[in-house]
């Protein structure tokens, strides 16, 4: 395909809510040397990196559409929160609220969320998304919203759901194919074949890893307080 005649994606949007938080102990942080922060003023090159990297499994191409100067008022301004997680002091993954309803209609909305590829099946997942929800709650709203497509991971409604969102609305989307507009790489996805990713839980691997790190006497960092 060119740019000139792109493949066409049928996408199934699905939008969630809670309303109440959810009746479970706070965020539980994994082994090893875990924190995250608010980037208060990420530059548009973090930002980028962020997206980019996190999105591209998945084919996040909206952003990637905009110009510095449509992006950059966006994330200044101060009803978007951006939470880095880190890894031993790598960046691995990140959680983006949108606080621009939150006084006129008490609405935060998750507006993305997701890890960087080496870092999904480790248990990061779980916590970056309980952490985010516990988050949102804190800052008073009357209802958090989120959405996911069939391009996500395969996972991600079902963990929504488990997180405690309820499924309240879907559309239907026929989008051009961001690889074939030059927006993404043209990499292998779950959309092009009847493939299996990898979950978000940990296995075998992972526990032995999270295992030695627990023995490591490294030490165990959250920021809420510092983060909101």
């Amino acid at each position: 395909m060119t740019p000139s005649n792109p493949r066409k994606l049928e996408v199934v949007v699905s939008f969630l809510e809670m309303h109440n938080p959810p009746d479970r102990a706070p965020a539980v942080v994994p082994p090893g040397k875990v924190a995250i922060i608010r980037a208060e003023n990420p530059t548009l090159s973090f930002y980028r990196y962020l997206y980019n990297t996190v999105g591209e499994p998945w084919l996040w191409w909206q952003r990637r559409l905009m110009s510095d100067e449509e992006l950059a008022p966006l994330i200044a301004q101060q009803e978007t929160h951006v939470y880095v997680l880190y890894v031993a002091g790598v960046p691995a993954g990140y959680a983006e609220l949108d606080l621009t309803a939150l006084e006129t209609e008490r609405v935060i909305d998750l507006h993305y969320i997701g890890l960087i590829p080496d870092f999904i099946g480790k248990g990061f997942g779980k916590y970056l998304l309980n952490w985010a929800i516990d988050t949102a709650w804190s800052l008073k709203p009357a209802r958090v919203t989120v959405n996911t497509c069939t391009l996500d991971h395969p996972s991600a409604l079902g963990a929504y759901q488990k997180a405690g969102f309820v499924v309240y609305d879907q559309r239907t989307d026929i989008v051009d194919d961001p690889r074939d507009i030059g927006l993404i790489p043209h990499i292998d996805h779950h959309v092009d074949h009847a493939g299996h990713n990898r979950g978000d839980a940990p296995d075998s691997e992972s526990a032995k890893e999270n295992a030695n790190n627990a023995d490591s006497g490294t030490l165990i960092v959250d920021f809420p307080d510092r983060a909101r």
